[in-house]
């Protein structure tokens, strides 16, 4: 039987506003446990929460982004649960009327095509704290500094029917936040978290299988792989007769494994009522359109100026648009060196494998945007060939100094020089009797693989510092003879 995906996203967004959602705690990560936690975030008897404005700004930017129906009132609900890290006993959050309703956004796909993904909603909530079980023999701790931090929390409709579909939306809504500065996108520190709603069907069926929620992916990877594991798990199940639970479930990164965590709650279990110490929250048309007029540019208005400006391919414009450093990074290099196409390569190919391997961020890049231009700039000088514009890459990076001062500190400049490359490759010629013979009683279609030999043994003689398309003329020249 063939089986179709369908998944759906509840994306959680940290927001970086510098207190929390409804006291003036600090939302600042890394501090001591339990040290950034006031009695309004523990909900102690005789306090009152005072709704932070930044939050409503930044989720209403975020709606805007994603062509969503903002709502002019939204109104603050309880969901009550029992849970050790969140010591109010229920959450602060929204349900009947958020603040950000239906949306959609259009996601590109490996393959170049564009797919259509429908926002149900974005409302507004506090974070819970952290359960710690690192440093615990047979206990948790509790730290409560993330109990209250604001966050935004997007609901998609289930649109997605593949787990590179689910994965190219998450990094769709990453670059989203991240170009409204709403939210840092750093999830290793948890500033976004995604919830994967799967079920299978079979295909052409309309009707919707069961679902699982695999909770708190912090990963594009782990989402990946979290996604096709499930979608297996699911399909095994349903071909051996058996009934999927509609359940909660874990992932482990680590161990690649997954497991039941609990049976899925429905909004009836969590007894929601209307928050009785906040008031609903009102705001105009004005206060939207303000706000539109503050609108950045988005990635997908950037993607197409890349294009129309640089000349860049729709991959490379995708690749650089998506990540609002990795934009600004390119825009420097490109406009400082004049050569947009060589700077996309440079960036998206040796830089971007460097700060993978190192896992550094491109803001914390040792080579500078001024740096990278000026080896572009030599490359496409005919200064250095593409070979040795590696090494000097590699020296940068290391903190040698610019590209000229690495050319000039290690002797790396091509010979570009007529008469040097002459000599070099005459003394190759006399020194290859036989394959100079095997050259030229070659066919035409066999030359160009045997001149790699001859190329090779003057690459070797100059130290890789020989200008090769000016070799390479003289080499034919000379074979010619």
């Amino acid at each position: 039987m063939e089986w179709e995906t369908v998944i759906g996203l509840e994306v959680h967004i940290q927001l970086s506003t510098q207190s929390k959602l409804f006291s003036g705690s600090s939302t600042a990560f890394g501090a001591e446990p339990n040290t950034q936690a006031s009695p309004v975030d523990l909900a102690m008897p005789g306090t009152l929460p005072v709704a932070n404005a930044e939050a409503f700004r930044y989720a209403v930017l975020f709606g805007l982004a994603v062509n969503a129906q903002i709502n002019h009132r939204s109104v603050f609900e309880r969901k009550n649960y029992f849970y050790p890290d969140l010591p109010k006993g229920y959450q602060t959050t929204q349900l009947a009327e958020p603040i950000v309703g239906a949306g959609e956004v259009h996601i590109q796909l490996a393959d170049g095509s564009t797919k259509t993904v429908r926002i149900h909603h974005a409302h507004l909530e506090e974070d819970a704290g952290k359960s710690l079980h690192e440093d615990f023999h047979g206990m948790s701790g509790i730290d409560l500094n993330r109990a209250g931090t604001p966050l935004i929390e997007v609901v998609t409709e289930p649109d997605m029917r593949s787990a590179e579909e689910a994965v190219a939306m998450a990094r769709h809504l990453h670059s989203i936040v991240t170009a409204l500065n709403i939210c840092d996108g750093d999830m290793s520190q948890g500033s976004m978290r995604f919830d994967v709603n799967i079920s299978v069907r079979p295909k052409g069926e309309e009707k919707l299988g069961t679902r699982t929620e695999t909770k708190n992916l912090n990963s594009f990877r782990f989402m990946e792989d979290a996604i096709k594991l499930e979608v297996e798990r699911q399909i095994d199940v349903l071909e051996s007769g058996g009934k999927i639970i509609q359940e909660t479930r874990l992932y482990n990164g680590d161990t690649r494994t997954a497991r039941a965590m609990r049976s899925k709650e429905e909004s009836m279990d969590y007894r929601y009522f209307p928050c009785p110490d906040l008031l609903p929250v009102v705001f105009d048309d004005e206060y939207v359109e303000h706000l539109r007029q503050q609108m950045p540019e988005l990635p997908e208005a950037k993607r197409q100026r890349f294009m129309d400006s640089y000349g860049l391919s729709a991959y490379d414009a995708n690749a650089l648009a998506s990540d609002r450093g990795t934009a600004a990074y390119f825009e420097a290099v490109a406009d400082d060196s004049g050569e947009p196409k060589l700077a996309a390569n440079w960036i998206t190919g040796d830089l971007a494998a460097q700060l993978n391997q190192t896992e550094t961020a491109i803001d914390a890049c040792p080579i500078t945007p001024e740096q990278l231009a000026g080896l572009i700039k030599r490359l496409a000088d005919g200064t250095i060939s593409s070979k040795i514009a590696k090494q000097v890459f590699t020296a940068m990076w290391e903190g040698e100094g610019t590209a000229d001062e690495v050319i000039e500190k290690r002797g790396l400049k091509q010979v570009s020089d007529t008469g040097a490359l002459e000599k070099m490759v005459a003394e190759v010629i006399a020194s290859s009797p036989q394959q100079v013979e095997n050259y030229r009683n070659a066919d035409e279609k066999k030359r160009p693989k045997m001149l790699g030999y001859f190329v090779g043994q003057v690459m070797k003689t100059s130290k890789g510092q020989a200008n090769p398309q000016a070799l390479n003329e003289i080499l034919l020249k000379k074979l010619e003879e």
